[in-house]
C-alpha cells in the first residue's frame, strides 16, 4: 500500500470511529502517558516503564486513603515531588483528616495540574485493612487479577530461518511471545505476584529439555501497621536513599519536571516486572519500632553471564533476557550470586537518615577488561556495599544525599537541594562525583551515562507557573568523565539542557513546546584514524498539540526533528509527526485508540523515539528509524464486568528499503507488523 492510500485509509478509520464510536481509550491509560512523558526526559527501548505502569494501574483501581497513607506510599506515585508530600502529611497533621478530595486545594505546595493526577490515585474514608480480618474476608474481598498475552511479528525475521534443510535455524524456539501474569490483592495488605515469559525465539514445551516459560518470577508480600511493616518472599526490589548504593527495579533521572531528580526511595517492595535482570530472589522484611525501621534481606539468585578468554573467569553480565540461540542459552544461569544485608534507618517527619551495608558474593569471578578504558572494572567474586543517605525538610526546602563506598575501591557522592521559592518559582540543584573505581551491580542514582560510576555533574532546573494557563520548566546539565569510556580514548566532558513551554488555554486546548541539546565528545571520526576528540552535538525540536473535541474525543498531534552534528562532519536530520485519535468511553463495550505518523531519518544517529499506548500493563517505545509510515490500533471489548480482550495491530511501512533490520532480526522486505492479544479475567 502507497503512502496516499494509506493516508486515505487513516481517514476512513477515523471517518468510521467518529460515527460508531467504536474507537475509544481507556482513560486511566491516557493519565499514565502523561506521567510517562513528564519523568522520562527521553523516552527509550532501554528503560523499563512496566512496574510504573503496573503501579500506577493499581493505585487507579485501589485507590490510596489519604488519611492513612504514609509518605512512603506517596512516594509511589512518582510525579509527586518531596516538597509536596510533606505539604500533604503537614496538612492532615494541622487540620485532622481530609473531609473530601478536593480539600487537596488548600495544600499550598500542589498546584492544579498536579492535584488533577492525584485525584486519580487517591480517596477518602477507606476502611482500615486490617479491621477484623479473616480468613474468610480475604477470600471475600480479595481482588484477583489473571491475564493471558501473545503476540508475535508477522513477518519473519532471518533468525528463524535457515539456509540449509539440514541445519536448525539460529532461534532454536517459535516467533510467538507469551506472557500469563496473576495479581492477588487483599486490600493493599496481602499480595500474591507471578509472571511467566517467553520471549520469541526461546522454546517453549521443548519436549528434548521438557520446560515450559523460559521465565518465571512470582512473589508473596505483606504490608502491615504494626512492628512488621513489610515483609516479601520471592522475588522482590529495595530503593534506598539517592540509588547509588542500592537501588533494584525501575528507577528515573532527568524527567521534563523537578519531581524525578530527588528519588523517591519506599524501601522494600515486591518485585512484578518481567525484566529478568533488576531484582533479588529470596527474602526481605522491614521491621518497625517507632521511629526506627530495619530491614534485612538475603537473595540468591542466577545470572546470565558469558565467559572471557580465560574460561574461568566472567567476561560481562547479559541482562536482555533472552535466550534464542545455542549461546545465549549457554550463557543463562551460567552466574550464581549471593547478596545479603541489611539497611537501618531514622524516620522522622522532616528527617530520615539510613544506613544500608550489603555483600554479594559470586561462584565465578569477574576477569579484568583488555582494553585500556575498562582497567577500573570489577574484578574477583565478592563486593562489599557500603552507604549513607539523608534527607531533611526545612520550611520549603528539602535537602537530599548519599555516600556510597564499595569497599576496596573507591567512593561516590550526591547531593542536592530543592526549593520553592514561591507558590510560583521551585528550584533544584544537585552536584554529584563517583569515582572511576566505584562498584555496584544495585546502582541506579542520577548520571549521564548508563551507571553513576567515572562521572561529576552538576545539575540545576527550575520551574515556573507564571499563571493558570502558561508554565516554563528548564535544566541544565554539566557533566565531566575523568577516566576513558567506551568510544572515548580521553578524559572527557559535555553538557545537557532541557526547555519545555505549556500553555493551557482551558480545559480543552493545550499546547507545548520542547528543546533539548546534548553535548558530548567521542572519539574521532576520520578516516585517517587521527588521535583526539570530537564534539557530538544532538538537538531535539517537539511541539504538541493537545485539543478536546467533545466530551468523548480528543486529538494529539506532535511534531518532533532531531538534528545530530559529529565534528564538522554533514548534518544529519530526523523528523517524525503523528496524529493521535483518542475516546473515551462513557458505557460503550468496545473501547481503544490509534495512531498514524509519517518519519524520515537520515541513519540510526537520527533516530527519534516515542512513547505508544498498548494493551493494560503493557508499553511500547519504539524507534522512528529511516523514512516511512507507522500505523498503530488498540481496541479493548469488555464482554462482561470481569472479562475483557486486547487486541493491538502495528504496522511500519520503510520506504526504498529491501530489508529492516540486521543480523538474527532481519526482515527481508519493507515491512514491520507486529499483533497482540490479551484476555483479562478478574474475580
Amino acid at each position: 500500500m502507497n503512502f496516499k492510500g494509506k493516508g486515505l485509509f487513516f481517514m476512513l478509520i477515523i471517518s468510521f470511529s467518529m460515527h460508531q464510536g467504536a474507537l475509544c481509550q481507556d482513560e486511566s491509560s491516557e493519565i499514565i502517558n502523561q506521567i510517562l512523558e513528564l519523568v522520562s526526559r527521553d523516552p527509550s527501548e532501554e528503560l523499563d516503564y512496566s512496574d510504573l505502569v503496573e503501579r500506577l494501574n493499581f493505585y487507579k483501581l485501589n485507590p490510596m486513603d489519604l488519611n492513612r497513607a504514609s509518605a512512603e506510599q506517596l512516594k509511589e506515585l512518582l510525579f509527586l515531588s518531596p516538597l509536596q508530600i510533606n505539604g500533604i502529611l503537614n496538612h492532615r497533621s494541622l487540620n485532622g483528616p481530609f473531609m473530601d478530595e478536593l480539600e487537596l486545594q488548600s495544600v499550598v505546595s500542589l498546584d492544579y495540574e498536579v492535584i488533577s493526577l492525584l485525584l486519580n490515585f487517591v480517596k477518602v474514608g477507606i476502611p482500615s485493612p486490617l479491621q477484623n480480618i479473616s480468613a474468610k474476608k480475604i477470600i471475600e474481598r480479595g481482588n484477583h487479577d489473571l491475564i493471558f498475552r501473545m503476540g508475535q511479528l508477522i513477518q519473519r525475521q532471518a533468525g528463524f530461518l535457515s539456509a540449509d534443510a539440514l541445519k536448525a535455524p539460529n532461534y532454536l524456539g517459535s516467533p510467538l511471545k507469551l506472557l500469563t501474569r496473576y495479581r492477588f490483592n487483599y486490600v493493599n495488605t496481602l499480595a500474591v505476584s507471578l509472571n511467566m515469559e517467553k520471549d520469541a525465539g526461546e522454546t517453549f514445551l521443548d519436549k528434548n529439555k521438557n520446560k515450559g516459560f523460559d521465565f518465571y518470577s512470582g512473589s508473596i508480600s505483606y504490608r502491615g501497621q504494626g512492628a512488621i511493616k513489610k515483609l516479601v518472599l520471592g522475588d522482590y526490589a529495595l530503593q534506598f536513599g539517592q540509588g547509588l548504593t542500592m537501588w533494584a527495579g525501575s528507577g528515573f533521572g532527568k524527567g521534563a519536571g523537578i519531581t524525578t531528580i530527588a528519588k523517591q526511595d519506599f524501601g522494600l517492595k515486591p518485585y512484578s516486572s518481567v525484566n529478568e535482570a533488576s531484582f533479588l530472589r529470596g527474602a526481605a522484611a522491614t521491621f518497625s519500632f517507632k521511629k526506627i525501621s530495619f530491614t534485612p534481606f538475603i537473595s540468591k539468585k542466577k545470572l546470565d553471564a558469558s565467559l572471557g578468554n580465560e574460561s574461568t573467569e566472567i567476561g560481562a553480565l547479559n541482562i536482555s533476557g533472552l535466550h534464542r540461540t545455542p549461546t545465549e542459552i549457554d550463557n543463562k544461569n551460567r552466574l550464581s550470586s549471593t547478596t545479603y544485608g541489611a539497611n537501618i534507618q531514622y524516620n522522622k517527619r522532616s528527617l530520615n537518615l539510613g544506613i544500608t551495608s550489603y555483600q554479594t558474593n559470586f561462584n565465578i569471578p569477574f576477569g579484568a577488561g583488555k582494553s585500556l578504558y575498562e582497567q577500573f572494572e570489577y574484578r574477583g567474586n565478592s563486593l562489599l556495599n557500603l552507604g549513607f543517605h539523608y534527607d531533611y525538610t526545612l520550611k520549603n526546602t528539602y535537602f537530599f544525599g548519599e555516600m556510597a563506598h564499595s569497599l576496596k575501591s573507591g567512593y561516590a557522592f550526591i547531593n542536592g537541594l530543592m526549593t520553592s521559592l514561591s507558590p510560583r518559582v521551585s528550584l533544584v540543584l544537585l552536584h554529584r562525583k563517583y569515582a572511576e573505581n566505584y562498584h555496584s551491580f544495585f546502582n541506579q542514582s542520577v548520571s549521564e551515562a548508563s551507571n553513576a560510576v567515572n562521572e561529576n555533574g552538576f545539575y540545576a532546573a527550575m520551574s515556573l507557573k507564571f499563571n493558570s494557563k502558561w508554565d516554563f520548566f528548564i535544566y541544565s546539565d554539566y557533566f565531566k568523565f575523568p577516566w576513558l569510556k567506551f568510544r572515548v580514548d580521553a578524559p572527557s566532558s559535555g553538557y545537557e539542557m532541557l526547555a519545555q513551554l505549556n500553555y493551557k488555554m482551558n480545559k480543552k486546548f493545550k499546547i507545548s513546546a520542547r528543546f533539548k541539546q546534548q553535548l558530548r565528545e567521542e572519539n574521532r571520526g576520520d578516516l585517517d584514524d587521527s588521535f583526539g576528540l570530537e564534539d557530538v552535538d544532538k538537538q531535539n525540536y517537539r511541539f504538541e498539540l493537545i485539543y478536546v473535541l467533545d466530551d468523548r474525543f480528543t486529538l494529539r498531534n506532535r511534531a518532533e526533528a532531531l538534528r545530530y552534528q559529529k565534528g564538522f562532519l554533514n548534518t544529519e536530520m530526523g523528523f517524525l509527526l503523528y496524529q493521535d485519535l483518542i475516546y473515551k468511553p462513557l458505557s460503550s463495550k468496545l473501547s481503544g485508540n490509534l495512531r498514524f505518523g509519517i518519519f524520515d531519518t537520515e541513519s540510526f544517529n537520527s533516530r527519534i523515539y516515542a512513547y505508544e499506548n498498548d494493551v493494560l500493563y503493557s508499553y511500547s517505545v519504539p524507534a522512528y528509524q529511516g523514512k516511512g509510515t507507522r500505523f498503530y490500533v488498540n481496541m479493548r471489548y469488555t464482554f462482561f464486568r470481569g472479562l475483557d480482550l486486547w487486541l493491538r495491530y502495528s504496522n511500519t511501512s520503510y520506504s526504498g528499503q529491501e530489508s529492516v533490520g540486521s543480523g538474527n532480526d532481519q526482515i527481508f522486505g519493507s515491512n514491520k507488523s507486529d499483533i497482540r492479544l490479551q484476555m483479562r479475567f478478574q474475580f
